[in-house]
């Protein structure tokens, strides 16, 4: 694994690349960012010098700094891989504290610095996958939470449509062909399954 710190680049908007991977293990790496305020957006790239060992991937951490304790919480960010050489990054949004999904492992844990970084863990593909697969499921991960922002506004559009037509009962013109539906059922199901999708996103998967 020698190769590895040629391997990955890192792109933090409005400032030159980095290429200055370091080696904490043979395959965990850290990358050091200046000035973690300022951050909004990183690219973690694959330079193209080297691929990943077959069947391998790499986990993308993004090490928060603690003013207090002088120690980085790692928050687990997604991935790249041979066939995803490439991602860009929220980050700005990101909290102070760690955020890893149940059954996400944080190989930075012992890591002290106080700076904020990027970490690559390099894994097989079975493991990067499952551990990705878990900040799908997490509230705070920027990916769950564009998903509800826009099932959000969703339902609020047909909520806004659906009630342009509502009319009391004494407007309403007979018509044995058609059927309607209460306003307050509509709006009963709208704040259960707004109240199921802020505690999870995906609960519509089960």
């Amino acid at each position: 694994m020698n190769e590895i710190p040629a391997m990955f680049g890192l792109i933090v908007s409005g400032r030159i690349v980095q290429t200055d991977f370091q080696p904490l293990t043979p395959t965990n790496l850290v990358s050091t960012i200046p000035d973690a305020e300022n951050i909004n957006h990183v690219v973690v790239f694959l330079t193209g010098l080297t691929p990943f060992p077959m069947d391998m991937g790499g986990l993308v951490f993004f090490g928060w700094p603690d003013e207090t304790t002088g120690s980085s919480n790692w928050q687990l960010l997604g991935y790249i891989s041979n066939d995803k050489p490439s991602a860009i990054f929220k980050v700005s949004n990101l909290k102070k504290t760690s955020s890893l999904g149940a059954g996400c492992q944080n190989p930075f844990a012992l890591h002290i610095s106080k700076n904020a970084q990027i970490g690559i863990s390099v894994e097989p593909l079975t493991s990067v996958q499952q551990q990705v697969s878990q900040i799908a499921s997490t509230p705070d991960g920027s990916t769950a939470t564009n998903f509800r922002d826009f099932c959000t506004k969703m339902l609020e559009n047909f909520m806004n449509y659906a009630s342009s037509f509502s009319q009391s009962q004494t407007q309403m013109v007979s018509n044995p062909s058609e059927q309607y539906v209460p306003l307050s059922t509509l709006q009963s199901w709208y704040n259960n399954f707004n109240r199921r999708l802020e505690k999870n996103p995906y609960f519509w998967r089960t």
